[in-house]
C-alpha cells in the first residue's frame, strides 16, 4: 500500500515526533510511504478568517502536489474534515470540481486509515497507566471517527482506557475561535480537563494535536499531572524501529 504524507503545518512546526511516529506505524502495518517535500497548508486557517480567495490559491497548489497519491494520510482530522468538507465550496462550479471529489475520497486521518483501509486494530504498541480520549470536533463531526480510535487504543497492552464525561464537548480550540473568544475558551478548555482529571486518568488522547496543543497549555498552566499525547505517539509506544 502507498501512501502519501500530508503534515499539518502546526505538526510540522511545533510537534513533529508526531509525524516521525506516524510514520513508523504506517511502515510497521506494511505501507510504502511518500512525503512531497514541497507541500504545504491545507488553506484551512485562511477559509476559516474568511479569506477565501486567498485559502483557493492555497488550496490549488495542496491539489496540485497530491496529484496521483493513492491515499493521503494525516494525523489531524481536522485538516483531513476541512479538505473533505469545504474545497467542494472553494471549487465549486470550476474546472477542477473532479479532482477535488477524487482527493475527498483519497483524502484520510490516520486512525480511520489503519482500522478502515489496513484493517488493523493493534500494532503492538505498551504503554503502561489509564488513559482517557477525547473526541475532536472534526474527528466526531466532520469525518464520523468515533469507534476507531477506542479500537486502537483498547490493543494498548497496559493501557486503560477510561471514558470521561461530556466526552463529545468542544475542547475549546476551534483555531481562531481561542484567539478571538479567549475567556469562552479557555473556560471550554477547563471544563474538558476537569473531567479528564475526574477519570483517574495520566494521559488524554485525541487525533488532533490542535485540540491536545490547546489543553496542554491550560493543563501546565494549572500544574496538573495530565500528559497529553496524540494517538500516534501512543500507537509508537514500547516497540523498537529497525
Amino acid at each position: 500500500m502507498n501512501v502519501e504524507l500530508f503534515i499539518p503545518c502546526f505538526v510540522d512546526q511545533l510537534y513533529p515526533q508526531v509525524a516521525f511516529d506516524m510514520v513508523k506505524i504506517l511502515e510497521r502495518v506494511g505501507c510504502t510511504v511518500h512525503y512531497n517535500t514541497s507541500q504545504t497548508c491545507c488553506g484551512q486557517p485562511a477559509f476559516n478568517a474568511g479569506y477565501w480567495n486567498q485559502a483557493r490559491d492555497v488550496a490549488a497548489k495542496f491539489l496540485d502536489d497530491t496529484k496521483g497519491a493513492h491515499y493521503v494520510v494525516a494525523p489531524s482530522a481536522s485538516c483531513t474534515g476541512f479538505v473533505r468538507n469545504y474545497y467542494g465550496k472553494l471549487f465549486d462550479n470550476s474546472s477542477r470540481h473532479n479532482e477535488v471529489k477524487d482527493l475527498a475520497r483519497r483524502a484520510m486521518e490516520f486512525t480511520e486509515f489503519l482500522t478502515g483501509v489496513m484493517n488493523v486494530d493493534n500494532v503492538g504498541a505498551t504503554l503502561e497507566g489509564r488513559a482517557t480520549y477525547h473526541d475532536s470536533c472534526a474527528a466526531l463531526r466532520e469525518c464520523s471517527i468515533k469507534e476507531g480510535p477506542r479500537r486502537l487504543l483498547a490493543g494498548v497492552k497496559g493501557l486503560e482506557l477510561l471514558e470521561m464525561k461530556d466526552v463529545e464537548t468542544c475542547c475549546g480550540f476551534g483555531g481562531t475561535f481561542a484567539v478571538k473568544f479567549e475567556p469562552i475558551s479557555i473556560a471550554m478548555a477547563d471544563q474538558k480537563i476537569d473531567h479528564a482529571m475526574a477519570t483517574g486518568a495520566d494521559y488524554i488522547i485525541s487525533t488532533d494535536m490542535s485540540c491536545l496543543m490547546h489543553l496542554d497549555g491550560r493543563i501546565k498552566d494549572r500544574g496538573l499531572p495530565l500528559k497529553s499525547m496524540h494517538i500516534a505517539q501512543v500507537l509508537a509506544s514500547g516497540w523498537e524501529w529497525n
